[in-house]
């Protein structure tokens, strides 16, 4: 099989009398060996043994020169036979650097007599394109004198496990990166490369499919020409489309072996030929219902298909990219639903709350202007009470669209629930004039008749406007007076617009304060107490009245009679009343939800509140919300309220008793009361003021009024309530004036909700 040693040797002349030693050693240590073979091999040359084994052995002399190499130690290297390599170095066979290191380590070895076992080594193949790892280990070899004449060399192929090594590594950092969610271009430009390190020659691409479905944009491609991606970045997805046009089209993996004949490609060779690319396999990237999200393709410059391990190395990564992708997705999703409103789609106030403050930090910076439009439907609930929600959505949809359609690409448009919308009109100059042009154009838009299925509908809008720097510095203060300016439009007859004139700030009230009660409303620094109200017969609670307190994060409790006149100044009552109305009736709700006695919850409405024409409406939401029954709710108003206007607050009454809920009377009996109230209004019930009782029963003129009072309600069909009520003598003059309920200090001072279920064990019957 190979020629003999000595003829081979002759015509290795290069080589010195002390390597032709080392051969003859080595040949006789093989021959010595050869003849201590067993007797089913003794037949077999040692060398053809040798030449068969699946690992590299090979001698070297002192020079590192080759002195003997196996046959798979010589193909490795691209050499036909094992001879060939006879009388080379490294430096013959590497890249100089490659060579270096090895030459220096086997110097040492030879030098110190000490053995390497296992060392990893990692090189290029000559050429430079296959990058081989071994595991190898060298021993000094010695004469007969036991001088050291050379090393023996032994190694093993490890670049298949050192492969999958490095993409288990790879796949737990990419899902690691997926777990900390981070931005998908850097995933997915980790995951190209992954995969590109698996191969040789080879180049990957990832693919995005826009939103619509339509067509493809540049997700990765760390080492494709960066012309050849921006070529093809938003290609149109169809049936004729290249590899990754066509598989996004087909939802099935495409391979094109040649890209030159393949008539997929037939529109696109012009564009691929000056890159060099010949075949191109590409796979959709694709969630579990099999909706495709993209393309993963792999690029050669060598007419050819895929081997089995790049199909595999395909489909893996086509799977980790579809978890990235669809983990971007909903993130996304999670994020638009958690900023924006899903009827309108518009932006909500969380999103505001972000983008405002920005806005006018750069209007601060380039002294430019902002202005925000508190914009208020004036007949929404007349829609939604006649043509049933499902119409007032659509007028809500459609107002929206028009809004939007109405501002430029740099403002905005909010909705702030119900039927409010904010409009943001920012980059202006700080002497725009336009603004008040550009907002009844607006105006215009909203009014125009809307098309619905029984008629067309026609919805009017009042609007208080604000500007930035003149009517706030913070995005709150600027919110705060747009809708002071709103209500003042809504009185002056709606579907007008007004712009803030200053006004609604208090004289001596620093505006500090102002800002903290509105950080009080939005966050959570409000709670509310309960104070039973009893039966005076039975002693049984019947009722509880809701009670707002503030807890200021550096002032601690603050009394209600510290912030309820300047919430009812600056106009914050009607979010402050809306707040207190919601959480009562969440907490209505969830104490029957515990199983315990239905009761009536009391909430105290401010005049503001009851000023507005859609009050009703928000009450009705409030009790949709928490799923509490109407009857379980009482709204007190005192007699001023319901004086300023009556005509406008019968209408109002009127429509809240037809949602079911109670009515009452507060502070009846303080001042001067005009007994012509309870009979013109629908009240359910009385509640005298506590300056009333507080007399009773020393004070002989108290008596009588009390007396009379109860008396009157009694003969109107209303029942009456004593507020205030704090010793055993009241308790004894209401019960014998026949007083029907009480509420004071004498039963229970306000307390949280968490105490409410004691008080009804201790007072029930």
């Amino acid at each position: 099989m190979h020629e003999p040693s000595a003829r081979r040797w002759e015509s290795a002349d290069a080589l010195s009398a002390e390597t032709r030693r080392i051969v003859a050693a080595t040949e006789a240590m093989m021959a010595s060996t050869a003849h201590h073979l067993s007797e089913g091999i003794e037949n077999l040359r040692l060398k053809t043994i040798v030449h068969e084994l699946p690992d590299f052995l090979y001698v070297k002399d002192r020079d590192s020169r080759f002195v003997f190499a196996n046959a798979v130690t010589a193909s490795s290297l691209g050499l036909q036979s094992a001879d060939l390599i006879t009388g080379k170095r490294d430096f013959d066979l590497f890249d100089f650097e490659t060579a270096r290191r090895h030459f220096d380590i086997e110097q040492q070895i030879m030098t110190t007599g000490q053995a390497r076992i296992d060392m990893e080594e990692s090189y290029f193949l000559p050429g430079g394109k296959k990058q081989i790892c071994r595991l190898t280990s060298k021993i000094p070899l010695r004469n007969d004198r036991g001088e050291i004449i050379g090393l023996i060399g032994v190694s093993r192929d490890i670049t298949e496990r050192k492969l999958q090594e490095d993409l288990h590594r790879g796949q737990a950092k990419l899902l690691e990166m997926i777990a900390r969610n981070e931005p998908l271009p850097m995933i997915l430009e980790a995951l190209v490369l992954m995969i590109e390190a698996q191969l040789t020659d080879i180049d990957g691409s990832v693919l995005l499919l826009d939103g619509e479905g339509t067509r493809l944009y540049h997700g990765a491609a760390p080492n494709l020409p960066g012309g050849y991606s921006r070529l093809i970045d938003g290609v149109t997805i169809g049936p004729k489309v290249g590899s990754c046009g066509t598989a996004a089209w087909r939802g099935q993996a495409v391979v094109v072996e040649d890209i030159m004949s393949d008539p997929l490609w037939e529109d696109f060779r012009a564009l691929v030929a000056p890159f060099g690319f010949r075949s191109c396999w590409s796979t959709p990237i694709a969630t579990a219902q099999n909706n495709v999200l993209g393309t993963f393709a792999l690029y050669s410059r060598q007419v050819r298909r895929p081997t089995e391990h790049e199909i595999k190395l395909v489909a893996l990564a086509t799977h980790i990219a579809g978890i990235a992708i669809e983990r971007k997705r909903v993130d996304d999703r999670i994020h638009f639903m958690a900023h924006h409103d899903d009827l309108t789609g518009l932006p909500n106030r969380a999103f505001l709350k972000e983008r405002l403050a920005k806005i006018l930090d750069q209007a601060r910076r380039n002294n430019r202007k902002v202005t925000v439009a508190y914009i208020d439907l004036d007949n929404f609930k007349d829609i939604n009470d006649g043509r049933g929600h499902a119409a007032g959505d659509e007028v809500l949809k459609e107002t929206a669209a028009r809004m939007a359609n109405s501002i430029r690409a740099s403002d905005m448009v909010v909705r702030l629930g119900g039927d409010e919308f904010l409009v943001v009109l920012v980059h202006q100059s700080s002497h725009d004039a336009g603004i008040t042009r550009r907002l009844r154009e607006l105006q215009k838009a909203i009014n125009r008749p809307i098309r619905g299925r029984d008629g067309d509908l026609t919805v009017t809008a009042s609007i208080g406007v604000a500007a930035f720097p003149f009517d706030g510095a913070t995005s709150e203060e600027l919110l705060a007076n747009a809708d002071r300016a709103m209500y003042r439009a809504k009185e002056l007859g709606r579907n007008t617009l007004q712009h803030y004139d200053g006004s609604g700030t208090p004289v001596g009230v620093p505006l500090g304060e102002q800002e903290e009660l509105h950080q009080a409303i939005t966050g959570d620094q409000l709670f509310l107490q309960y104070q039973p109200q009893v039966d005076v017969a039975s002693g049984r609670i019947t009722g509880i009245e809701a009670l707002v307190r503030w807890n200021h994060p550096a002032k601690g409790r603050v009394p209600p009679v510290n912030f309820i006149p300047l919430a009812e100044e600056t106009g914050l009552i009607v979010p402050l009343g809306l707040w207190v109305l919601n959480e009562a009736c969440r907490q209505a709700r969830h104490w029957q939800d515990m199983s315990l006695p239905p009761l009536t919850v009391a909430v105290n409405v401010s005049a503001k509140q009851f000023a507005d024409p859609d009050f009703a409406t928000h009450v009705a939401e409030a009790l949709e919300r928490h799923r509490l029954q109407a009857r379980w709710l009482e709204l007190e108003v005192t007699e001023s309220v319901v004086m300023q206007d009556a005509e406008r607050a019968l209408a109002m009454m009127e429509s809240l008793r037809a949602l079911g809920v109670r009515l009452s009377i507060d502070d009846f009996g303080s001042g001067y009361s005009s007994l012509a109230a309870l009979k013109t209004f629908p009240f359910d019930r009385l509640k005298m003021d506590r300056s009333l009782v507080e007399a009773l029963p020393g004070d002989k003129t108290a008596v009588a009024i009390a007396s009379a009072v109860i008396s009157l309600a009694q003969t109107l069909k209303l029942s009456v309530l004593a507020e205030g009520v704090e010793t055993d003598a009241q308790m004894d003059f209401l019960r014998h004036a026949r007083c029907e309920e009480a509420q004071g200090y004498r039963f229970s001072k306000p307390v949280s909700p968490d105490e409410i279920p004691a008080l009804l064990r201790a007072r029930s019957l």
